[in-house]
């Protein structure tokens, strides 16, 4: 597995309940681009329409020798899954305060996967609360690197 793109933002935002693995329809040329690790997450949410999900806000660069092949960088791309995935995120997701947002993209043998996230937004409190845990945990390991020299 060869990482392409971590979505940092998403954990920071929101507290991932369930996560799923994903393909994703790609031209040729957007694959290409995803390998020199041409891609990136800003507001980027996936949505179930008619039983079909869909990869909104998507930034994948347009590659550099692509001439007339490239494609729209911001276009919907869709997602497969089967349909008793769609229907379980689709049950998930009607909760309030529910989304699915993307958390990362890589590729296993030759093929583009994205990790969905079921999610569910953080108050500023949680936030602040998760910040001072990690330094809490930043400053425990620091003293323990201390006292083993």
């Amino acid at each position: 597995m060869k990482l392409i793109a971590n979505n940092k933002k998403a954990y920071h935002e929101y507290s991932v309940l369930d996560t799923l693995e994903a393909g994703i329809v790609l031209c040729g040329t957007e694959v290409k681009s995803l390998r020199q690790n041409g891609c990136s997450f800003n507001n980027a949410y996936i949505d179930i329409e008619k039983g079909e999900a869909f990869l909104l806000g998507l930034h994948i660069k347009p590659y550099e020798q692509g001439n007339i092949w490239n494609t729209d960088p911001d276009r919907t791309r869709k997602l497969l899954l089967h349909k008793k995935e769609i229907a379980k995120l689709s049950g998930q997701i009607a909760e309030k305060g529910m989304t699915l947002i993307p958390l990362e993209i890589y590729l296993t043998d030759g093929k583009v996967k994205v990790k969905l996230g079921v999610c569910k937004g953080k108050k500023l409190y949680d936030k602040r609360d998760d910040a001072r845990k990690k330094d809490m945990q930043r400053e425990s390991e620091r003293d323990y690197k201390v006292s083993i020299r």
